[in-house]
């Protein structure tokens, strides 16, 4: 070991810079905050606006449309963000600038208030702009070019992206379920308050990296920020911007995870538990498998690639997120078992476990692609461009998200609606009574055994739906009554309900002795809900509903497709591989260890 004397900057631990370490918890808890945050998003917008903990009260569909503008919109913001580092802040004070916003953003989350919820993600999406992309590019400047140990770095930098995500996937889950959607978001913006404070106090292992590029502590001449790209730098860019392509693919298909695997596991999958405790799993838990996973097997995969790359094997960066997306999009074959599953028996739903191998495929194929990606950016973008090309793959990424979002879209049908025309005793006949939470006027949860109606709280009835004389029959499914006179269609100049859901009945042949089924939202008008004057007064209900079957069927679809894509693109960059290779002139090709001290390392003091 050297006996030289090193700066804090240039001190190692575990063979690593400790400057990787200081990133390492930054991010853990900017994910943490902003996993816990997107846990939460979809659920809390699809909840209904009069229930116990009420949400934003929108359609899956529209929740699902939201969530694909913002996670778009919050990866988008990191070109403006990488041109602010490049042309004038450096990537230091630009991730300093982007954590004050977060953290003021996410405790705007914690406001109960639909204005705040809009103002609190809008400084979500400047603050990631500004954090996300220079942080990622800061862990590739820790690194001397040719240095093996980049690519096992951004594996353990994206470890701590993953421990943040599966600690906030758990606890500001059940923070949520257990005491309200703000305390949940709250809890995520202690967190960013966390990465924040961890950041400030590591600026001292920082010190050569991250810095506006000619600035007085630089170490990058500011002569090459005016110096034009040379033909070999203009071939890497063209390889950077094909890779992006990759990783719009690979995330839009990748990302269903918070849009509509949330939904579809909340929905469709038997989440219970026997647990007194914990009777019923929230799916916003579910988010943190993907998390758990990178945290047991991102080091014995990052390994694997060193250990094939070592025996003289393919193991180039294009090859890693080519077989990625591969094994991700496979992940969805277990979708597709789940969805079947569900389908054996009316308003049936799936086993978990299907969920959970459907997760460890997607973050096996994570793992070879996005820490990968993330690396090949630092590797082959121009010094004088790297927080922009890094802004540039970060798009990418949102457009994937947008993607994601317009495909989970696409597998939610637009519901039938409707509004409810008697008065509430009928609705006896067809329900029973319940515990149900509701909140006194001190705001404490307390419960009470009686009939939904009665406490303006939203109910269901399951039924059997068929054609009879060319007329639709709605039966009870469990007594068989008739339940047509509870209801009447809403009809529009853009809907004619009745006629629609009349012609696809008679399409799929739905009989009395081969029903489809449906189960009727009734849901109390939010607005007159407030109004606690006439609690219970069983009027202003609306219906809605999907067909079941029809249902289930656009969900196996959605899956199917993902497989079939994904799998043939990642075949065809396999195709293309060696073209593609030519155009990164050796960028890969010679990579060994670099240590700053030749004999070895220091370990960094306390």
């Amino acid at each position: 070991m050297s006996t030289k004397a090193l700066e804090p900057h240039q001190r190692e631990l575990f063979g690593h810079p400790i400057g990787l370490y200081v990133l390492f918890f930054t991010e853990l808890w900017e994910r943490f905050s902003y996993y816990g945050m997107r846990a939460l998003l979809t659920l809390y917008v699809a909840t209904s606006a009069t229930a116990v903990e009420p949400g934003l009260g929108w359609s899956g569909k529209d929740a699902l449309w939201m969530y694909g503008w913002y996670t778009m919109l919050v990866y988008v913001a990191a070109i403006p963000g990488g041109i602010i580092a490049d042309k004038w802040l450096g990537q230091k004070k630009t991730v300093m600038l982007g954590g004050f916003l977060l953290v003021l953003g996410h405790l705007t989350l914690a406001i109960p208030s639909s204005t705040a919820f809009f103002i609190g993600l809008l400084l979500i999406i400047l603050g990631v702009g500004g954090l996300k992309p220079n942080i990622s590019t800061m862990v590739g400047g820790l690194y001397k070019e040719g240095d093996i140990r980049r690519d096992s770095g951004f594996t353990i930098f994206y470890i701590g992206i993953n421990i943040g995500a599966f600690l906030s996937s758990i606890t500001v889950g059940l923070v949520a379920y257990y005491y309200g959607w703000h305390y949940g978001f709250g809890l995520a913006g202690i967190g960013m308050i966390l990465g924040q404070a961890v950041y400030i106090w590591g600026q001292k292992y920082l010190k050569h990296v991250g810095n506006f590029i000619g600035g007085k502590d630089s170490n990058i001449d500011a002569e090459i920020a005016k110096k034009p790209l040379t033909k070999i730098e203009k071939d890497r860019v063209v390889v950077l911007l094909i890779s992006f392509l990759i990783v719009i693919v690979f995330w839009g298909a990748f990302e269903q995870a918070g849009g509509l695997m949330n939904l579809y596991t909340d929905a469709k999958v038997n989440r219970t538990t026997g647990w007194s405790w914990l009777p019923e799993i929230p799916a916003s838990v579910f988010q943190s498998l993907n998390a758990g996973y990178i945290i047991i097997f991102g080091t014995l995969i990052g390994g694997f690639w060193i250990w094939w790359k070592k025996k003289g094997k393919e193991s180039s960066s294009i090859f890693k997120m080519a077989i990625g997306t591969i094994i991700m999009g496979l992940g969805y074959v277990f979708m597709m078992y789940a969805s079947k599953e569900a389908s054996t028996v009316e308003f049936g739903k799936a086993a978990m476990f299907w969920v959970f191998l459907a997760y460890l495929f997607h973050t096996i194929g994570e793992l070879c692609t996005s820490p990968v990606s993330l690396s090949f950016i630092t590797k082959l973008a121009p010094v004088k461009y790297a927080s922009i090309m890094m802004g540039v793959y970060f798009a990418a990424t949102g457009f994937g998200n947008k993607l994601a979002g317009s495909i989970g879209e696409s597998a939610q049908l637009d519901a039938y609606k409707g509004k409810m025309i008697v008065n509430k005793e009928e609705i006896f006949n067809f329900t029973s009574k319940d515990s149900i939470e509701f909140k006194n006027d001190k705001k404490e949860i307390k419960k009470t055994f009686d009939y939904a109606i009665n406490k303006d709280r939203n109910f269901s009835i399951k039924t059997d739906l068929y054609l009879e004389d060319d007329k639709i029959v709605f039966n009870d499914y469990k007594s068989k009554k008739n339940i047509n006179y509870l209801f009447t269609f809403n009809e529009s100049k853009k809907h004619n309900f009745n006629k629609e859901l009349t012609s696809y009945l008679q399409e799929n042949k739905a009989t009395k002795s081969n029903p489809y089924h449906a189960s009727l939202l009734f849901e109390k008008d939010e607005e007159k809900a407030k109004n606690r004057k006439n609690e219970g007064d069983g009027k202003d209900y609306g219906v809605s509903f999907v067909v079941e079957e029809e249902q289930s069927k656009q969900e196996y679809e959605t899956f199917r497709l993902l497989v079939i894509f994904t799998v043939v693109f990642g075949l065809l960059l396999l195709m293309f591989l060696k073209k593609l290779k030519k155009l990164t002139h050796g960028a890969e090709d010679n990579e060994h260890e670099i240590h700053d001290e030749t004999e070895g390392f220091e370990i960094a003091d306390n």
